[in-house]
């Protein structure tokens, strides 16, 4: 099988320069410190998630025959690398505020460690392209609803819009190796219900600490309005369900959710940006 990934699409990293701000605002999100802290939260988790997934994939890359699926695979270490070292330097922003975020890294270590030793290729390939199906998902959300980022801080905006973009870029990478190397689908299914598991909760143990941090944990009101943004109607992750269960359907494959009109006017706009 050939990459599905659309014709002339190319899949490269963007060293692009991020000033984020020195010290980090406490609750960069407009005042909100629910929305904040998920998305720190998240930011915790990738760095070892992304060299995790960049592994997974360079395990199999000799296996891989067609040309333009092996350029593909470059593109995808590039960016994940990229990824991995930028949310390394926001994770220290969050440690210059006093959150106490090496127990969150330390978890997602001791996992990624077990998967490796543990669990055969072919199933650390399953677990890495269900956690980039999760990233495209919400990366899809993010780019298409800007209304999840109103009112935060410019540049926490054009990091996560910059990180949505380009896993959107190489959202079939993983997938295509898999599908190429006889990967089997009920195993991406059950991977895909554990990632779920692990992302959640890890994301929620995150967030549960800094509100901690914060003095906030118990306000009521911080939890109804965090609760809404993101299950109620128009919720951020409310609005993924369908994107989310499509993963479970036989014959996915990630390019069914075309948003490739999007990827490019947001290519558009990061590349006209570099280029300047």
């Amino acid at each position: 099988m050939a990459s599905t990934t659309p014709q002339g699409l190319s899949i490269r990293p963007r060293h692009l320069a991020f000033a984020l701000p020195d010290p980090l605002p406490r609750h960069w999100h407009g005042g909100d410190a629910f929305k904040t802290h998920l998305f720190d939260a998240m930011s915790v988790l990738f760095p070892d998630g992304e060299r995790f997934f960049i592994d997974s994939v360079r395990q199999f890359r000799e296996a891989i025959e067609d040309p333009v699926l092996k350029e593909q695979i470059r593109g995808f270490i590039g960016q994940e690398g990229h990824h991995s070292r930028e949310h390394l330097a926001y994770s220290q922003r969050l440690r210059d505020l006093g959150y106490d975020i090496q127990p969150m890294e330390e978890r997602a270590r001791r996992r990624i460690r077990f998967t490796q030793t543990k669990l055969s290729p072919h199933r650390q390939l399953a677990a890495t392209v269900a956690l980039e199906h999760l990233t495209a998902i919400m990366a899809d959300g993010l780019l298409k609803n800007p209304r999840h980022l109103q009112g935060a801080h410019p540049e926490l905006v054009r990091l996560w819009r910059w990180h949505a973009l380009e896993e959107t870029e190489h959202k079939a990478v993983a997938f295509d190796v898999y599908t190429q190397v006889g990967g089997d689908p009920a195993m991406l299914r059950r991977a895909m219900l554990m990632a779920s598991w692990f992302f959640m909760r890890d994301t929620l143990r995150g967030l549960v600490h800094m509100l901690r941090r914060d003095g906030l944990l118990w306000k009521p009101r911080i939890w109804r309005d965090g609760l809404r943004w993101m299950w109620g109607r128009g919720g951020f992750f409310r609005s993924l369900i369908g994107a989310y269960l499509d993963f479970f359907k036989a014959g996915f494959h990630p390019w069914q959710h075309d948003n490739l009109d999007l990827l490019e006017r947001t290519r558009r706009e990061f590349d006209q940006g570099a280029a300047a």
